[in-house]
């Protein structure tokens, strides 16, 4: 029992870490998954039978890497014994790059130690142009993430089935068009950041409210997209959108400890005891974004940032800045016109203007497809409908909300508001 749960708190924590050290020996991501999991599962025997070993990590990634190094010999034999079912010699070369060098045993030449981190490394190498964006993005959180199909398809508001193809063609172009596993040079850098951003925003998200589960929150997830975006800022200090992102992050996460109550109850902006908030980061995104604020004109991460620090600095709920922040979506908007973005500009509207103008702004939303199945569409409406007394159909919004939910603590906090009518408006 005990080396069942240590494998599977290795899995939880070190998947993204094995994988990205053996794709580079590997050099094909199937391969590559294929022997970490086959590594995992050795590991349930092995550390039953000899114990736990003192680096779990390392003991998978050299399992995983000798049990890739393994299969390219076997497949380099195989081709070499029947020379008349393949292709010339050079052909032969081409569908088995030279990842083996006699004299290191497989090691393959490590040009890249200026980014120490493999998980970044990888992401890079998914987050290559000849990609389309929405493959880097699903191909990134399936991988490095370690997200299940589901919770990304969840994340990127497509279906299961959708995300699923979508992953396999990704895997599939990397193949075909030998993408090497490196980091980029500098001069590639700028043509994957958008990517790269991105993929490490919607990581943190999935760890900051997690698509599914128990638990509110998957405290791994934040804490390794956080540990990847401060490598990234210290990779390129210079970059306003760097600096940006490591504030969104930052500046979100200072009140992980204040989000939920007793038993794990979900706590709404309003509830929180904002003395709990980690001052220590909020001053340090503060830095960033005045810092990125002097670099020009301010891009989607550091607005993001801009707004979400307005909404930590104010005393209180009620006294939040509420003009400012629908003035900096506005802003938002004219440069990253996202239906998400639109949905969250009605919460500081409704409190400018009104629940009834937000309301009217979340109902002409619900007619573009892109949110469909999205849970914070029907929750926010429920809302507003609360707020003006329509309760029965605040009701309805909140048993929609309810059924597109998969976070346990989530669900809860709709069941809550949708039985307790007496609960006073926001």
């Amino acid at each position: 029992m005990v080396a069942r749960q240590a494998v599977a708190d290795a899995h939880r924590h070190e998947w993204a870490f094995v994988l990205a050290a053996t794709v580079r020996v590997a050099r094909d991501l199937d391969l590559a998954e294929e022997c970490v999991q086959e590594a995992y599962a050795a590991a349930l025997s092995a550390w039953e039978r000899d114990g736990i070993p003192g680096n779990p990590a390392a003991w998978l990634t050299t399992t995983a890497k000798r049990r890739a190094m393994d299969a390219i010999r076997r497949e380099r034999t195989f081709r070499s014994r029947l020379p008349l079912l393949v292709e010339p010699e050079e052909a032969v070369d081409e569908l088995a790059p030279d990842t083996l060098d006699e004299h290191d045993e497989g090691e393959a030449v490590d040009l890249e130690d200026a980014v120490p981190d493999e998980r970044l490394r990888l992401i890079f190498t998914c987050c290559h142009p000849a990609l389309a964006q929405e493959a880097q993005l699903a191909l990134t959180l399936r991988l490095v993430c370690g997200l299940p199909t589901p919770d990304v398809a969840r994340a990127l508001l497509v279906s299961e089935q959708t995300m699923a193809a979508r992953i396999t063609r990704a895997k599939k172009k990397i193949s075909a068009a030998r993408i090497p596993y490196r980091m980029p040079r500098p001069a590639e850098l700028p043509d994957r950041l958008t990517s790269v951003l991105g993929v490490l925003h919607l990581f943190f998200t999935a760890g900051h409210t997690a698509p599914s589960g128990p638990a509110l929150m998957r405290t791994d997830l934040a804490d390794r997209a956080l540990h990847l975006a401060r490598t990234l800022h210290a990779l390129m200090p210079d970059e306003p959108e760097v600096r940006g992102l490591l504030a969104l992050l930052l500046v979100t996460d200072a009140r992980r400890a204040t989000r939920t109550g007793a038993e794990g109850r979900l706590l709404r902006l309003q509830e929180q005891d904002r003395s709990r908030w980690d001052r220590t980061a909020l001053a340090e995104a503060h830095e960033l974004i005045v810092a990125g604020l002097r670099g020009g004109r301010a891009g989607r991460y550091l607005l993001q940032a801009a707004i979400a620090s307005l909404y930590a600095q104010a005393p209180t709920y009620q006294e939040t800045d509420w003009p400012q922040i629908v003035a900096l979506y506005d802003r938002l908007l004219a440069l990253w016109p996202s239906p998400v973005v639109a949905l969250n500009r009605t919460v500081p509207l409704s409190m400018t203007q009104g629940p009834a103008v937000a309301l009217a702004q979340v109902e002409a939303l619900e007619q573009d497809s892109r949110l469909s199945g999205y849970q914070y569409l029907p929750a926010i409406k429920a809302d507003l409908l609360h707020r003006l007394g329509r309760t029965d159909e605040a009701s309805a919004a909140y048993r929609q909300a309810r059924e597109l939910t998969r976070n346990e603590a989530e669900r809860a906090f709709l069941t809550a508001r949708l039985t307790d009518r007496e609960t006073p408006p926001a």
